[in-house]
């Protein structure tokens, strides 16, 4: 046994051998794989940092290009979070607050876009919404709607691979607050929907905020099932990790400066919700 250097008198602030650092300390030979672990996820933003054209940013940032496929992005991934809000709130509360038989499977259901291939989800929207589709095909004989290869079937795309996180936090959020208000609600005589928008969503508002923000983040980033489902047109299609990937093929540098500003987004929202992930923690 060795004494840490505590300074006290009596030694009884006594540490264990090979373990350092405050609260009980980290063992040393969870250490080294821990650092190697943080070195092999920082590594490559730190290749991407290093090989910015940091003299010709601005220009490049400028390009009409960058701007359409930026532009076309935070466009497509706020409709998408529009989308996932509308349907998944009511869908998170269903699963937090209702007992109904097959609650664990329409859970697991809700799920599977997280472990299921972007572009098997793709593969899977054309199957439904493509013109010869499940429903694409009566949208298209009946309204004359189609999806596959638009700017919708974008949305569409970004919302199936993000809807997920939202019900996740939302459901979370439900299940973590505090009934008796709005049971007390309830008492004075307030409907269900006056309960739930007065008092419940109040209630759940930061985990709604973080999930709503998490699910942009998603659909910010997606790329197997919109271009599967939605094709890669400039303008129209082609959303950010769409030009990153044509981008490669051409100008490495201009994929380069396109990853950097979806990094910096990543960052920017991590940041924002560093605090609210501690809290939770």
């Amino acid at each position: 046994m060795t004494v840490a250097g505590t300074g006290s008198p009596t030694g009884r602030e006594r540490r264990p051998l090979g373990v350092r650092g405050r609260a009980g300390g980290v063992p040393v030979a969870l250490l080294l794989p821990a650092v190697l672990g943080l070195v092999f996820l920082v590594l490559p933003l730190v290749g991407l940092l290093a090989r910015t054209p940091w003299s010709t940013l601005p220009q490049r940032l400028a390009e009409p290009g960058v701007l359409t496929a930026l532009r076309l992005s935070l466009l497509t991934a706020t409709l998408a979070t529009l989308l996932c809000l509308m349907l998944g709130v009511p869908l998170a509360w269903l699963l937090a607050r209702v007992e109904f038989p097959g609650r664990r499977l329409v859970r697991a259901l809700v799920t599977v876009p997280l472990v299921l291939p972007p572009v098997v989800g793709g593969v899977a929207l054309l199957l439904v919404f493509g013109r010869r589709g499940l429903l694409g095909g009566w949208l298209d004989s009946t309204f004359g709607i189609t999806l596959p290869f638009t700017t919708t079937g974008v949305v569409l795309a970004e919302a199936f691979v993000a809807m997920p996180f939202l019900v996740i936090a939302v459901e979370g959020a439900l299940r973590g607050a505090d009934r008796r208000y709005e049971e007390a609600a309830a008492t004075l005589g307030a409907g269900r929907w006056t309960t739930f928008t007065h008092v419940t969503v109040p209630l759940v508002a930061p985990g709604l905020a973080a999930g709503a923000v998490l699910c942009w983040a998603r659909a910010l980033g997606e790329f197997g099932a919109t271009i599967t489902f939605a094709g890669n047109y400039p303008g129209r299609t082609q959303t950010m990790p769409l030009a990153v990937y044509l981008a490669l093929e051409t100008d490495l540098q201009s994929a380069v400066v396109l990853s950097l500003i979806l990094l910096v987004v990543s960052v920017a929202i991590l940041a924002g919700l560093r605090d609210r992930w501690i809290t939770a923690s």
